[in-house]
């Protein structure tokens, strides 16, 4: 009986060792994948259908090291007394010894199998480095040519024969000390007394305490693990780098040629950019991945921007709003850490403070360009790419902080502007939302998680991210509360994953390494990871990046083939469009029509040099005649005529020309040149060319017409040359034959014929119509036309009696006009009296003068010899030659100034403004419209994009 309760014992302790050591759970889910990248798959995702195993069951799989409690064997009770005639002590040895074999073979099955499983969870947790294949040399993946490797590992025993062969000697130390127990020398009543009281008070305080300081102990042994692991992959990230570094050295000398030219992450960027000039507000559905950085107000966004990029390369404001526009950042290799912009080929030295300084100084005004005068922030987006060994290849693009409120020298519409923006980025299904939340203030103040739950309320494509984590521990008196935070258990949005980071102690100063250093150190000596709030792989600002780009290059590779194939199918329908509205012209996008124009512009500026002498002074001398022939007539001949001699007459001429040339006649000269100038410009740019005219470039050619004109001015010495050209024409009174004298005449009759008919006109609309009009048309005059046509009368009738009288009336005169009418029962101003006067006494004057004109044709005789001994005097017939001659020769002077200096500067002025037009690509877009040449820019667009499209899947699959 004995026998089987010893045995029964026995098979317990193996059933207990056996239960113990094999009661571990299964692996980890995400067990398979790189340390980092468990991190962007959370408890709280949807299409994650295991769970994280608790934190005790953890700790016992990644260590051997823990002791089973003993477990007291229960004893049968002994006999006291003397049996002299029952000796079996041969039996109780045998069955001592028997049990002693099934706790050694307990025990090594025991053990055997946990370390099994000790060893697959130690090599589960090593770094999954098949993404950093490209760093190691091709000859290392060669090696398997020259080594039989597959031989060796089969010679070489695998991990369940080499647990089985390691048994767990703790086990066996234990089972030994419970077979002591039984050879123990001792008091057979004290040795049955503790085996038969299993449950006493002190020993199971002692047990308990002694778990619980083994369960601490194996806490901060995996902490010091998990540190261990991290700081071997920043060693081999570190020698990665200088080995990458090395190779892309070798690649810029030609020593190792690559197979790609460009890199991957470069012709994405590229394509990023193509898509925002076709359509900067994404109504081309856009669904190509970007990680778009998201955040409240000095949230910390820029820092952790900048520790990815491992650069200072954004200015910074305490407090003050500086991102106003979004930045897209480019990362990719290299083997120097430069920066540079997308329209630049200047590159910034990262390494060098000065060039940093100006790297930021030069994104600064960038933002300030594209913001518009009136508002705060612009949705045009400043494209930067940054190279460096080590970068993890992705595209980041840096929106302006979500306010809650506008301060003052905010445009009004700031906070809608920066949501709008926002939301435009975010929308996009493929976007990588990277949410910025401060961790050192509260979190019912953040605004961004709103927006960022309503773009993405699965949480399938966000990475949340808690900054001034160190402030945060320090400040909040509930360390659970950030767990909280971490876990998002305070915030309605999901998310993919959750990190927390240190971006430095405030101070703008601190190079990225200071901050890597300090980070590492706090996160090394928080109670958040020394308590298990958070995970190894949650921290710093290395796990985020490296997560982040796993996360986008998985999304580029979903979706990229897809986009592809939307973009051909729109290619298709854009060019079955223009064949059936444009057969019979070429496809060309607003640059191509923009250059057909200039060249036609340039022709037709070339054509003003072929205008023949004859007609520009022809046009010349017309147009400056219409512009002086009132100064002539009414300030020069008419006061010189009323004169009662010769004399007289050419004194006052002089005078007054002398007078007439200093001061107006050489500007007056130069503005009708110019607007000569300008008509016959206007007049080749908008004369039609037949068939070969195309309206399209009509409103082109008129901004380019008006800014030539406005940039152009007429050369400042032509007004004094011409002054004293005009000046010495009009002092010259010989008239060498009789064919100029007839000229003369001629202009003159011309001039005065045309200032006739104009104060007959003046006199028709004061008086009405006369009785031919009134009954014929059947028109009537109107009282104050009565009036002046009775005052008319009047004044005709003091002519008639006195057709030589002067000019101007005489105050009496004027009575008399007046009483006369007032006798005929009409009311008369003396103003009107004078008006009417002034008008009918030209036209006196005038008829006066014709008929002068017409005695003087014979007067050429007379005027030989100075019209000595005869009544007749024709100075005036001399006066309008002296005009017409120095019209001639102000032509002629102005002629030559436009076809020799003008024209030429007008021509580089043309080409001036459209040099300017070419890279001012919003003038073009205004000038150049219609459905014919958005169709052509929308063509030419998507065949680019899809391009490099296929360029970039290309390159995709041979990197794969």
């Amino acid at each position: 009986m004995w026998r089987v309760r010893r045995a029964a014992v026995a098979c317990e302790v193996c059933q207990s060792l056996v239960k113990r050591s094999s009661g571990t759970k299964g692996s980890l889910p995400l067990q398979k994948l790189h340390l980092v990248s468990r991190s962007i798959y959370h408890t709280h995702h949807p299409t994650l259908k295991l769970q994280r195993p608790q934190l005790r069951t953890s700790l016992q799989q990644f260590s051997s090291l823990t002791s089973l409690p003993l477990r007291k064997l229960k004893l049968s009770p002994v006999k006291y007394g003397y049996q002299p005639h029952r000796n079996f002590w041969p039996a109780r040895l045998a069955a001592r010894l028997l049990k002693l074999r099934y706790l050694i073979l307990g025990s090594a099955v025991g053990g055997g199998y946990t370390a099994k499983k000790t060893f697959d969870q130690w090599k589960d947790m090593i770094p999954d480095l098949s993404d950093y294949k490209w760093i190691v040399p091709d000859i290392v993946w060669e090696i398997d040519e020259y080594i039989d490797l597959e031989k060796i590992r089969k010679a070489l025993p695998n991990s369940e024969d080499l647990a089985k062969l390691a048994p767990d000697f703790d086990k066996i130390a234990e089972s030994l000390s419970v077979l002591k127990d039984f050879f123990t020398t001792g008091s057979p009543g004290e040795t049955a007394f503790r085996a038969t009281d299993p449950g006493s008070e002190s020993d199971k305080r002692y047990r308990k305490v002694s778990d619980k300081e083994k369960i601490d102990q194996l806490q901060e042994e995996l902490l010091h693990t998990q540190l261990k692991y991290q700081r071997i992959l920043e060693r081999l990230e570190k020698e990665n780098k200088e080995l990458r570094k090395l190779v892309l050295q070798k690649d810029d000398k030609g020593i190792h040629h690559r197979k790609l030219k460009k890199s991957l992450i470069d012709m994405y960027s590229e394509v990023l950019d193509v898509l925002s000039d076709y359509d900067a507000s994404y109504n081309t559905q856009d669904h190509l991945p970007r990680v778009v950085v998201v955040g409240d107000q000095s949230a910390g966004k820029t820092s952790v921007l900048e520790m990815i990029a491992q650069a200072r390369i954004f200015p910074r404001g305490s407090g003050e709003m500086m991102t106003r526009s979004p930045v897209k950042v480019t990362l990719s290799e290299g083997p120097h850490h430069v920066a540079l912009f997308k329209d630049s080929s200047r590159e910034f030295d990262l390494t060098k403070e000065e060039d940093l300084a100006a790297l930021r100084h030069e994104i600064e005004l960038r933002m300030r360009k594209n913001v518009k005068e009136g508002c705060t922030v612009s949705p045009e987006t400043i494209s930067l790419n940054v190279k460096g060994p080590g970068l993890q290849r992705m595209v980041l693009v840096d929106l302006p902080g979500v306010i809650n409120t506008v301060t003052s020298g905010m445009a009004p519409d700031t906070k809608e502007t920066i949501f709008s923006i926002s939301k435009a980025y975010m929308q996009n299904p493929n976007a990588i939302i990277l949410c910025i939340q401060d961790g050192s203030v509260d979190a019912e103040r953040s605004i961004v998680t709103d927006l960022v739950s309503q773009m993405d309320p699965h949480g399938r494509r966000t990475i949340f991210v808690l900054t001034k984590v160190d402030l945060a521990e320090k400040n909040v008196a509930s360390p659970s509360r950030i767990q909280q935070i971490i876990e998002g258990k305070l915030f309605p949005m999901k998310a993919l994953g959750y990190f927390a980071v240190v971006t430095g102690k405030g101070n703008s100063s601190e190079s990225i390494e200071a901050i890597r250093d300090y980070e590492e150190e706090f996160f090394q000596n928080s109670k958040l990871l020394k308590t298990s709030m958070l995970k190894a792989h949650q921290v710093t600002t290395r796990n985020l990046s490296l997560a982040v780009s796993d996360c986008f290059w998985k999304m580029v590779r979903e979706s990229v083939e897809q986009q592809a194939d939307s973009f051909k199918a729109t290619r298709f329908n854009l060019e079955t469009e223009w064949k059936n509205n444009y057969p019979r012209l070429r496809e060309l996008d607003r640059n191509e029509l923009f250059e057909k124009a200039k060249n036609e512009i340039l022709d037709e500026v070339i054509s003003l040099s072929q205008v023949t002498p004859k007609h520009w002074e022809e046009i010349l001398q017309q147009s400056l005649w219409e512009r002086v022939s009132t100064h002539v007539i009414e300030n020069i001949y008419l006061p010189a005529a009323q004169t009662m001699n010769s004399g007289t007459f050419n004194t006052t001429v002089d005078i007054k020309l002398k007078q007439w040339t200093d001061k107006q006649l050489p500007n007056k000269a130069v503005e009708v040149a110019w607007e000569t100038l300008q008509e016959e410009f206007s007049r080749f740019m908008t004369e039609p060319k037949g068939k070969e005219h195309d309206d399209i470039f009509d409103k082109l050619k008129e901004a380019v017409k008006e800014e030539s004109i406005k940039r152009h001015k007429w050369n400042d010495f032509a007004e004094d040359s011409l002054r004293v050209i005009q000046h010495n024409a009009l002092e010259d009174r010989s008239i060498s034959d009789k064919q100029q004298w007839d000229a003369a005449i001629y202009f003159m009759e011309e001039a005065l014929q045309a200032r006739l008919k104009d104060t007959e006109n003046a006199i028709e609309n004061m008086v009405g119509p006369d009785w031919k009009k009134r009954w014929l048309y059947w028109k009537n005059r109107t009282q104050e036309q009565c009036v002046h046509n009775e005052t008319k009368n009047e004044l005709e009738k003091m002519l008639k009696c006195n057709e030589e009288h002067p000019a101007y009336l005489a105050s009496d005169e004027i009575t008399t006009v007046r009483k006369n009418l007032e006798s005929r029962g009409v009311e008369v101003d003396p103003s009107l009296i004078k008006d009417t006067w002034h008008q009918v006494y030209r036209r006196h004057f005038l008829k006066t003068a014709l008929n002068h004109c017409n005695l003087c044709r014979r007067g050429f005789y007379y005027y030989q010899r100075h019209f000595v001994d005869s009544e007749l005097e024709c100075n005036d017939v001399v006066l309008f030659w002296r005009i017409q001659r120095m019209l001639a020769i102000t032509a002629n002077t102005l002629r030559q100034q436009l076809t020799n200096t003008e024209v030429r500067r007008l021509e580089k002025n043309v080409k001036e403004v459209l040099e300017d037009f070419a890279e001012d690509s919003e003038k073009k877009v205004k000038l150049l419209t219609g459905k014919r040449v958005q169709l052509a820019e929308d063509l030419k667009k998507v065949r680019e994009i899809q391009e490099k499209l296929d360029a970039f899947i290309e390159a995709l699959h041979q990197e794969k």
